[in-house]
């Protein structure tokens, strides 16, 4: 008779959460920041005093660059010196209602200071957003189509190929007047 040994416990996911964290030179309060989770509860994830739910699992693995099954192993993996990041791991921020989709090219550890975007805005779709922190710019390469920007009472067409840089600390919108899709690259960087 062969007998199974099962491990039910839960695995101890704050040594692998803690070295990720290090390894990307976050804090505590930027991982916090970043992925939507109390510092409290990070430092108690850490210390194995509490275990984190399947919501915030993903979002800590979103925030850290990582597959779930990577923060919730306790395997050391060596340090890849290129990440693939598949397509269907890049978030997407919808904006159905307001005709654009917005791709988060950039890794999270970085939001808030740098960010990159690929927008695509289906005909009469526009990206209006209000005024970000004082300092902040925005660089707005259009890949194909062209869009309208309008950043404070001045309005400029923005032609396939070319970049538009602006501030971006007043409200802004990114509009599609044309007959076909449009898509942009745009790099926000906050000061």
């Amino acid at each position: 008779m062969n007998i199974i040994s099962t491990n039910n416990a839960p695995p101890e996911v704050g040594a692998t959460l803690q070295r990720l964290r290090l390894a990307r030179g976050l804090t505590l309060e930027d991982l916090s920041r970043i992925a939507g989770v109390s510092k409290s509860m990070l430092s108690q994830i850490e210390r194995e005093k509490a275990n984190p739910t399947i919501a915030i699992t993903w979002r800590l693995a979103n925030a850290l660059g990582v597959q779930i099954s990577e923060l919730l192993s306790s395997d050391v993996r060596p340090t890849e010196l290129i990440r693939l990041v598949d397509a269907h791991e890049i978030p997407t921020l919808p904006g159905a209602h307001a005709g654009y989709s917005l791709r988060i090219l950039g890794p999270m550890d970085l939001a808030g200071k740098y960010e990159w975007y690929e927008l695509t805005l289906a005909p009469g779709g526009e990206l209006a957003s209000q005024a970000h922190d004082p300092g902040t710019g925005e660089h707005l390469t259009v890949i194909t189509g062209t869009v309208e920007l309008e950043v404070g009472p001045e309005k400029k067409k923005v032609r396939h190929g070319a970049t538009a840089r602006y501030p971006a600390d007043q409200n802004h919108v990114i509009r599609n007047t044309g007959k076909t899709e449009a898509k942009a690259v745009l790099v926000v960087v906050h000061r």
